[in-house]
């Protein structure tokens, strides 16, 4: 039995629970850190101390991002993306997780998607808390600053961009138009934990699984890497599709190295001609 053979029996049998990282948006233009796509950042990915303390910080932030979200706002769904939401829609996967912010999933046809670091296209407000379309927001900073175009030197899949600092001179930054509070992406940043009920909702899909399926991600930060721990624990199998390795290899029981936009739809055609479970 090949690989693919393999996948396909596991998905084929219900139960999945998917867990996917960067790796699953590189075929839609966002680059990883560590895949084949992988940059390497010259700065610091912003942290929540730095972001609040720091007006300059803040500012330096809003500038890349404004920038880098007309790539990860344009942004597609991959054949990868629509191939999760196949499965969802066959009923062999019971729920989706993701480390990734930039609502690929959803926009595939997924739907009830665990978004642990949340997502890029929705910002917040940390005074009053009021959630606004990053679309809007955009409008109001493209008013704020007209004529700004910096050049951009790379995009990074947080949502930002590498700039010269020169090129934020006079950049504005705007602040909620209901209270003038701070604005921030509704993302965890750096020094922020991720809001509990996703964790715990994420570990109660985990427990249900029959197979957790990893897509595109190489596990090397504990916020995806724990649910990989908790599966092997508990005897639940555990299927890893990226490209490179990856920090879950030990505890996999099938590691497929390739493209997710390849596997993921030959998954779905073998899957396609195999009877609902039950």
């Amino acid at each position: 039995m090949t690989q693919i053979e393999q996948l396909a029996e596991w998905v084929g049998d219900g139960g999945v629970v998917v867990l996917s990282g960067a790796g699953l948006s590189t075929e839609s233009g966002i680059p990883d850190y560590r895949g084949p796509s992988g940059v390497a950042r010259s700065s610091t990915p912003m942290t929540y101390q730095a972001f609040t303390r720091d007006p300059v910080a803040r500012r330096r932030y809003w500038a890349r991002s404004h920038l880098g979200w007309r790539t990860i706002g344009d942004a597609r769904p991959n054949a990868g993306h629509r191939a999760v939401a196949r499965l969802q829609e066959l009923g062999r996967l019971d729920g989706v997780i993701t480390q990734n912010v930039d609502g690929l999933h959803q926009a595939g046809g997924a739907h009830a998607v665990v978004e642990l670091h949340g997502n890029l296209s929705r910002i917040t407000c940390l005074g009053c808390g009021e959630l606004t379309a990053r679309t809007a927001h955009s409008d109001r900073l493209d008013a704020a600053n007209p004529g700004f175009a910096a050049a951009v030197t790379a995009v990074n899949p947080d949502g930002d961009v590498e700039i010269d600092d020169a090129g934020l001179d006079g950049f504005t930054v705007v602040d909620c138009a209901s209270c003038g509070g701070m604005l921030k992406p509704d993302v965890v940043y750096f020094g922020e934990t991720v809001p509990p009920d996703r964790v715990s909702r994420s570990f109660e899909l985990v427990a249900g699984a029959r197979t957790l399926l990893v897509l595109g991600s190489s596990l090397t930060v504990m916020s995806g890497r724990r649910f990989v721990l908790r599966a092997a624990k508990d005897g639940i199998r555990v299927a890893i599709v990226n490209q490179g390795i990856t920090r879950g290899e030990p505890y996999a029981g099938l590691i497929v190295d390739a493209a997710l936009g390849e596997v993921l739809p030959d998954v779905v055609r073998r899957v396609e001609g195999v009877s609902v479970p039950g």
